[in-house]
Parts: C-alpha cells; sequence; structure tokens
C-alpha cells in the first residue's frame, strides 16, 4: 500500500474555549497552505476560564461540534491535536546537561531525546506536570549559541529549556472530556502557542514579538525572540469579564450585555459622543432601557486597561528593554477578544509598542471561508498546523520541538487508552 505523503494527511484540531469549542479539520494543499475541509462550532458548556468544571456539559459540546464536522465534510474524526490551556499553566526556565558516553561519535536524535528525558524528571510543585519541554538553544563542550547539535561532536551536551507546566487533575479532565467523546489525543498543545503557529510569520519571531489571545476565560502570551519561545503566561481573565462588568454596570441580561460589546463596545470612550444611545428591549414587555455608549466605553476600557496592564507586566518580566531581548515586532492581538473596536489603539497607548491584530490568512488556502481567517479561530487553524507540522518531518527546523509533541502524542495516547479501559468498566 502506497504511504500517504503529508500533503494528503488530514489533521483535526480540538479548541476547547471556555465561549466555543470547535473542530477544524484540514491538510497541505500543494502550496503548503491549510486547505481547510470542515469546521464544526459549538457553544462550550463546562468550561471556565480554560479549565473543565462539568466533565458531561463538555463531553456533550464536544459531540456537537465533532458532528457537524463530520456531516458537512463526510470525514470521520476519530483523533485530534487538542488545545489547553487555563490558569492553571505556568512556564519556567531550566538548564540541563548530559555527559556523552561515546563523544567520537557525532550527535544523534538519541543524545538529544535524552537530554529532554532528563528535563522531564524534573521535581516540579505537588500535582503539576510538564506539557511542554522546548529547548531554546543547545551548548557542545561549553561553545554556546548552537541551534541545532545533531551532527556535531562533544562530550558535553546542554541546552536551555522553556518548559509549560499545568496541573495533573486540569490536564486529566481535558483528557477524559475528549476520549469520553470517542476520540484520540494525538497531541495536546499549549493554545497561545497554536495560536502563534497560525498568525504570527518567522520574520517576527525572529525580530521578537509578543503574542495576545485574548479568549473568554483566559488571555494568553507568548513571547518570541530570535525565533525561539522566550516566555509563556496565561491571564486569568479574558473577554468573558468585560460582558460581566457590562452586565453589572448597566443592569441588564448577560445575552444583552454580549450584544452590546460586540456591536456598540469600543476600548475608547473619547470616539463616542454623549448623545449616542442604544435602547434594550425591557423584559417580559417592560420598558426599555437606554444605554450610553460612552458610559459602555467607559465600562469596557476599565476592564481592557486591566488585561492590557498583566500583559505588559508580562513583557516586563521578561526584560524587553535590555537591548538583546527587544522586541521589535510589537504586539500582535488575536482571539475573539480582539476584534473590540480600538483595543489596538488602546493597547499601543498603555505599552507604547507598535500593535496590529492577528489573522490567519497567510497560511491558508484560497478560497478559504473568510470566516475562519477571523482571530478567534486562530487558535484551531493553528493547531491543526502544528499537527501537520508534526508529521511532516522535514519542515521542523531549530529546536526539535517535533521530538517534544511527539512524546507528548505517546503520553496523551497511554492515558487515552487508560481512561477507555477505565470508561468501558464502569
Amino acid at each position: 500500500m502506497e504511504q500517504e505523503t503529508v500533503k494528503d494527511q488530514i489533521v483535526f484540531g480540538l479548541d476547547i474555549g471556555t465561549t466555543k469549542i470547535v473542530c477544524l479539520a484540514g491538510r497541505l494543499n500543494e502550496h503548503g497552505k491549510l486547505e481547510v475541509l470542515g469546521v464544526g462550532k459549538s457553544k462550550s458548556l463546562g468550561v471556565k476560564r480554560g479549565i473543565v468544571n462539568n466533565i458531561m456539559q463538555t463531553v456533550e459540546s464536544i459531540n456537537h461540534a465533532i458532528d457537524i464536522v463530520n456531516k458537512d465534510s463526510s470525514l470521520n474524526v476519530e483523533s485530534v491535536c487538542t488545545g489547553i490551556a487555563g490558569q492553571h499553566i505556568r512556564s519556567l526556565q531550566h538548564s540541563d546537561y548530559i555527559i556523552r558516553e561515546n563523544p567520537e561519535d557525532f550527535i544523534d536524535k538519541k543524545d538529544i531525546e535524552k537530554l529532554h528525558q532528563n528535563v522531564k524528571q524534573l521535581i516540579l510543585l505537588p500535582g503539576e506536570e510538564i506539557i511542554h519541554v522546548l529547548a531554546q538553544e543547545y551548548k557542545i563542550d561549553g561553545q554556546s549559541n548552537i541551534m541545532q547539535p545533531e551532527g556535531m561532536y562533544g562530550s558535553r551536551l546542554e541546552a536551555s529549556f522553556h518548559i509549560v507546566a499545568g496541573q495533573t487533575a486540569a490536564i486529566k479532565n481535558i483528557t477524559r472530556c475528549v476520549v469520553t467523546a470517542g476520540l484520540q489525543i494525538n497531541a495536546l498543545n499549549l493554545e497561545p502557542l497554536a495560536s502563534a503557529d497560525a498568525v504570527l510569520s518567522a520574520e517576527e519571531k525572529e525580530a521578537g514579538v509578543v503574542l495576545v489571545d485574548i479568549g473568554g476565560g483566559t488571555t494568553d502570551v507568548a513571547i518570541f525572540k530570535d525565533g525561539i519561545i522566550r516566555h509563556t503566561a496565561v491571564i486569568p481573565f479574558g473577554g468573558n469579564v468585560i460582558t460581566d462588568d457590562i452586565r453589572e454596570g448597566c443592569s441588564i441580561i448577560q445575552k444583552d450585555a454580549e450584544l452590546l460589546k460586540i456591536r456598540f463596545g469600543s476600548a475608547l470612550p473619547s470616539e463616542n459622543r454623549d448623545s449616542e444611545i442604544v435602547s434594550i428591549p425591557g423584559l417580559r414587555g417592560g420598558d426599555p432601557k437606554e444605554i450610553s455608549l460612552k458610559n459602555l466605553s467607559k465600562i469596557i476600557k476599565a476592564r481592557v486597561e486591566e488585561i492590557i496592564d498583566q500583559v505588559y507586566r508580562q513583557i516586563t518580566s521578561y526584560g524587553f528593554q535590555e537591548g538583546k531581548n527587544k522586541l521589535i515586532a510589537g504586539i500582535v492581538l488575536t482571539g475573539g477578544g480582539s476584534q473590540l473596536k480600538h483595543i489596538k489603539q488602546l493597547t499601543e497607548y498603555i505599552t507604547g509598542m507598535s500593535t496590529r491584530i492577528g489573522y490567519s490568512n497567510e497560511h491558508l488556502a484560497k478560497g478559504t471561508v473568510e470566516e475562519i481567517s477571523n482571530p478567534s479561530y486562530a487558535t484551531s487553524v493553528g493547531l491543526v498546523l502544528r499537527g501537520l507540522k508534526v508529521n511532516n518531518y522535514e519542515d521542523i527546523k531549530g529546536n526539535d520541538e517535533h521530538q517534544v509533541n511527539k512524546m507528548d502524542s505517546t503520553f496523551f495516547e497511554a492515558w487515552s487508552k487508560k481512561f477507555l479501559k477505565y470508561l468501558l468498566n464502569e
């Protein structure tokens, strides 16, 4: 049987968010662009701030999204590349090394994998486990700034790593939801890393850039410099808290607050005139409620300022003001929250950094439905791209990240089998 080529391989990305769950199917076309074959979206039930708090509701939402993809595309979703986020995520820097037994031989994949496995034994906080081990740069016998050690000679192989960890219980809950929905997990990816693959260019990652993914429950941050991931963070609130503020500040129901935010919301009150008023229908036939758009913008601005202030703290903690850490490409906003009017301008004002809104157009094949390039689909697109990257070793350069993802895949495949066995025996 002829081996399936990378171009023919279909990958399914599953974004389990706080406000929506998206399953996206895609493959690479002859030009190396992502051809979207199907997409299913459902309202997310059972997830709050990126963490599952109701297994069965989440499974129901996953199944609904999967059913849409299966029906509309005539595909059969069996395995997925899944995203993970949430306030339980944290990152840390770590250096480690190995002494090679046969320094007369050149360094190969086994040496690099041994070093990665050393890092995987790192003792974390109680109840935590490692999600990603991302090599930043290697050293061989003291020689630094080595990006790809394979094929070189030396006795001491050392590396600096960016480690992403999360709470074991939260990871297991995500895993159980996917397995209970009848799916296998091919890989578990930190969501801002997936979003970054969808909306950032290689040039931006090289120059230095901050990816800010404003979702419903969390705001995720990823900082790149010299083409390498340098810092990640999860801020435990996003667009939903803005909606909550509008609901409380205007004394209206959640549905009307969300609609106001989307249709009339702005992060700059100065862009609204005092006379601009919108009328909300009253409850149960009651009198309509009039809302000042300037007051609406004031409510929104206060919360957006808090979010961007938290983002700026993460940028400052990275040390971007040092010469070698300068982030020349500025900030890229993506996710559903990035569609708020004037959020780009407010971000530039608070941080003093150039800012743009991140779309996935660069990676999508011509003819793709315009909705898919929307920032709210960035994570879904990125999950598929990362899944395709794992399947195409030749396209992966730099930090052997594919090996980590392959190890992640094996780990979560084992988890999938354990949970399936458990469920069958219940």
